[in-house]
This record gives structure tokens, sequence and C-alpha cells, in this order.
């Protein structure tokens, strides 16, 4: 290692301990109705969010980022990593569609681009493990051809599950990773890049009824965690400092962290509540702020910290649990659900502005017919619509039969973009002005977004032929 190298090392290390954290924000836009990219836009401005990762390169987003001065994290699905992987005329065509259009005077201030999310899940049965990083060589090669290579750093957003311990000093990175992730920890180091890693305390009292549940906060805990010197009060610093350990046992222990995800949901499990959410978030932008770091890396917290997430999502899969539609600190129209300060003196969440709503209508069954039939309308409207409150733990639970089918009914009927015919339920329902929403259960108002047909997610139709593209270039080079 030269000289000069040695110092530039030093001064990174430097540089984890003294840095302040910035909170950012993911933006997700699996939702049945979007916000117009524009008015997202805004919102983050007006709550002077300066950091923001996509999971995709959405040119509408990254056009509406433009001259916003906002730093952005682009992302690649694991699908595009194989022919990422083994094509540089592939990873040259993404540097260029995705990265090097935005990156002009006045553009998109890409600085990140996320190589796969989590691809090193256990659940996915390492079908994305060999094509992470040889697609981050291509990559790294396509990127140094735009002479963007200083300015753009790759980094691959990992599950926390990379790693275990039953102690944070005795952290090491699962068996059948030590290899991957020893290439993966030096690359990233060769190139300047940080480590990023998403966080869920969340998940582990979820997934675990011996879990203690003050032990997920950060208001001090009857549950600590003793390792040796060290006391742990709270999972996160548990959490970040198993990861040092594991980091540290392959020889890089001051590899700079980026918290890729982390938060708290609002709806759809017993522990998902918005009293919760706003303790979780805000304790942990507070212990973050605070610059105490953990025990294995006193007075150094990490680099950046991305909450999960900005909106609520509607359309996600509800495999893992029904909260993973509703981890956002607003709501999917962009209004707070609770009070939240970023860090910014005493500013808390302000409201997106401007957002164009659907009439103050909505569907509701008909009070005067009987409901004993209603049972395959209320399937086929939960079945294409978001129904989760509805469920055990949810914000909507208690709101009684008919209740429950006037939510199902309305979901559908917003979906639709209020579509008279939407409403209909052989005759079942009705359309009413008078707002049925009961407490904190919302009965929701569409958005006029630019992109919905008023029956599909918002789902990027661009990235499906995006990968198309690639797999098509893919195959005639192979």
């Amino acid at each position: 290692m030269s000289f000069c190298v040695i110092v530039l090392v030093l001064c990174l290390s430097v540089a984890v301990a003294v840095t302040e954290s910035a909170i950012g924000v993911n933006w997700g836009t699996v939702s049945f109705h979007r916000l117009k990219p524009s008015t997202v836009v805004d919102l983050l401005k007006d709550n002077k969010i300066r950091k923001v990762k996509l999971f995709d390169a959405d040119p509408d987003a990254l056009t509406a980022l433009m001259g916003s001065g906002i730093e952005v994290m682009v992302g690649i699905p694991n699908e595009m990593l194989s022919p990422l992987s083994s094509s540089t005329a592939a990873s040259d065509l993404w540097v260029r569609q995705n990265v090097s259009t935005y990156l002009l005077k006045a553009g998109a201030d890409i600085r990140y681009i996320a190589v796969g999310n989590e691809p090193f899940l256990t659940s996915y049965s390492g079908q994305f493990q060999s094509y992470v990083v040889p697609a981050l060589q291509n990559l790294q090669q396509s990127l140094a051809k735009s002479n963007l290579a200083g300015y753009v750093k790759l980094v691959v957003p990992c599950n926390a599950d990379a790693y275990e311990s039953s102690l944070p000093s005795q952290g090491a990175f699962r068996p059948e990773l030590t290899q991957i992730m020893t290439q993966l920890v030096e690359f990233l180091n060769s190139n300047g890049s940080p480590f990023v890693v998403n966080i869920y305390p969340f998940l582990s009292l979820y997934g675990s009824s011996d879990f203690p549940q003050d032990y997920a906060f950060f208001e001090g805990t009857s549950h600590s965690v003793t390792d040796g010197p060290n006391v742990y009060n709270n999972a996160f610093d548990g959490n970040f400092d198993t990861l040092v350990a594991a980091l540290n046992k392959i020889g890089y222990g001051q590899m700079p962290i980026v918290i890729g995800e982390v938060g708290w949901p609002t709806d759809g499990a017993i522990s998902a509540n918005l009293n919760a959410a706003r303790t979780f978030n805000q304790g942990l932008i507070n212990h973050v702020l605070s610059n105490k770091g953990t025990p294995l890396r006193p007075g150094a917290p990490p680099l950046d910290i991305y909450l999960f997430s900005l909106l609520d999502e509607g359309a996600k899969s509800v495999l893992p649990g029904n909260f993973e539609r509703h981890w956002g600190i607003f709501s999917f129209d962009g209004q707070a659900k609770y009070p939240l300060n970023l860090g910014l003196g005493n500013r808390l969440l302000k409201n997106a502005k401007n957002v164009e709503y659907l009439p103050s209508r909505w569907c509701v069954a008909n009070p005067s017919l009987d409901m004993s039939d209603v049972t395959n309308h209320v399937k086929l409207a939960c079945g294409v619509a978001d129904c989760t409150t509805l469920n055990y733990g949810g914000s909507c639970n208690g709101i009684g039969v008919k209740g429950n089918i006037s939510y199902a009914f309305n979901s559908y009927y917003q979906l639709h973009m209020q579509n008279e015919k939407s409403c209909d339920f052989d005759g079942l329902g009705m359309v009413t002005f008078l707002n049925p929403s009961v407490g904190e259960c919302r009965f929701l108002v569409g958005v006029t977004d630019t992109n919905s047909s008023g029956c599909e997610p918002g789902l990027g139709s661009y990235k499906k032929w995006l990968i198309i593209g690639l797999l098509i270039l893919w195959f005639f080079i192979m």
C-alpha cells in the first residue's frame, strides 16, 4: 500500500468519526395511488430532506429531482444483476441511460448506485449471490468510461441476516457468505464506498414472542444485553455492532456504514401503530444525531440513515405481513401521520401541498339492504385493492361488519378512480358524500396521479422494458 493510499485511508477513518449523520428517506412507488413526482420532490424540499433513496432509476422521479439539490441513490433490481454481471455493454447502457443522462448541470445529483436490493437474503437461496461482485466490477468500469467513478459510488444494500451472533462482539457473516462478503467489502473499500445495511428492530419484535418490546426502542429497557464491558440498551445498537464485529473479522473494522432502511410501520399488526412508529423513529433520529455512536464505535454513528419509508405503498406484497403497506412517515397522499422532528430545530413534518384528489365521495354498503350475499364481493374488492387495515391489529379492525364491507367497497371504488360501475356490487353499494371514516380508521379518497390507469399500481413499466432490453443485449453478446 502506497504512502498516499495510507494517508487517504487514515483520512477516511477520521471522517467516519467526525462526520455528522444525515437523515434521508426511501421513496418507494409500489402504490395504487401515486403522487406526482414533482409533488413528492416538493414534499422533500419543504421538509428539508436532502437525501433520497430510490429502488430503481425511474425517469419521472429523476426528472423531478433535477435541480433540487437533493442527493440521490438510484437502484438496480436484483433481476438485472445477471446481465450486468456478464456484459460490459449492458452495464455501459445502464449507466448511460440512468446516470449520465441526469448528471448534468442543474441535473439530478446521483451519488450512489444500489446494485441489487438485499441480494444475499436467506430466502433467495443464493439466487443472485454469484452476480453481485461481477456486476459491481462491470458497472465500475462503465462509470470510469463516463468519468463518473470518482463521484458516483456503488453500494450493495444488505439485509441484517447477512451476519449473525448471540452477542454483538462475536458478530460474523454467515459462513456461506464469508468469501463473497470479503470480496464485496474489498471492492467497496478500494472505491471509497460505504457498507449499506438494512436494520429492522420491528421485524425482530414481530417475528418472536420472546423478543422484549422495550429493547426495540430507545427509551431504556429492563432487558439490556451485557457483552463483556459493553451494555446494549436497544436492538439497533446491538445489530449495528454485530455488523461492525463481522467487518472487523474480515479485516475492515473501520468501514463506513450507511443504514439503507430503518423504520417502524403504523398499521397492519398489533405492534404497528402511530404511537409506536413515532416513538421509534423519533428515538432513532435523536439517538443517531446525538453522535454518541455505539459501544464498538463510540462517537461514530452511521454515515447516513435512510428512513423507511417516505410514503405508504398500498400495492406491496403482504407476504411478510400486512404491515408491509404501512411503513410511511407520510400516508400515500403526502400527509404526515404523526409529529416527527428530523433534527431540524423545532420543525415538525410538513404535509404535501397542492395534492390533486378525486372528488370527496365514497362508496359504502347500502344500509337499507341485506348483506348476507356480500362475501364474494368483499373478496373481489380486497383481492384487488388494499384492505390490510381491516385485519387483526389494523386501525379499521373494530368498525363492525357493515363498516368492513364499506371499507372494502370504497377501496375498490377509489382504486378504479371512482368509476360509477365500481360501486355497484350487484346493487349493494352506494355512493355517499359523507365521510364514513371512524376514529383512526380512514376511508381514503384517491389522488389523480399522472401514470395510473385506475387499475394498475405504479410499478414503473419502463423498468420491465429496460430489463427486457438488457436481457436481449446480453443474449446477442453471449
